[in-house]
């Protein structure tokens, strides 16, 4: 399967990403799925407008400052929060609602988002889905 670039110089775009995010989730279709929790694995990958090849920043390349980059402890505060709001039956579902969040920045042109189960088949390490949009 081949990916998009999500780092491009040539395009103006930096990566940014979260990697292994584990958390309980109410997700899923089957009874047992909605008496209890489960664990799922989050991976995010961003191409974020790089302002820093932009130029819109009149800041120093290197220059160390927050308001020139987007926020992954935001990100991953505002993930936690959405998991935690209510059960979500399908990881379709819940990737879309992540990729949404993630595009609410306007600098995030990409949004690749993986959810997996982890806990669903003895002999199988999870089960899930990889999205990508673009704004």
């Amino acid at each position: 399967m081949e990916h998009s670039r999500i780092a491009d110089s040539a395009l103006k775009l930096r990566r940014m990403f979260i990697r292994d995010l584990v958390l309980q989730a109410r997700i899923g279709v089957h009874d047992h799925e909605h008496r209890r929790t489960q664990r799922v694995r989050i991976n995010i990958d961003l191409a974020v407008e790089d302002d820093s090849i932009l130029r819109v920043s009149r800041a120093p390349v290197g220059r160390e400052d927050l308001a020139r980059v987007v926020d992954y402890e935001r990100i991953v505060t505002n993930i936690r929060a959405l998991v935690a709001s209510g059960h979500v039956q399908l990881v379709e579902t819940l990737a879309e609602r992540l990729a949404e969040l993630c595009l609410e920045d306007r600098r995030v042109v990409i949004a690749r988002v993986t959810v997996e189960k982890l806990d669903v088949f003895e002999d199988a390490a999870s089960a899930g889905v990889e999205i990508e949009r673009r704004r």
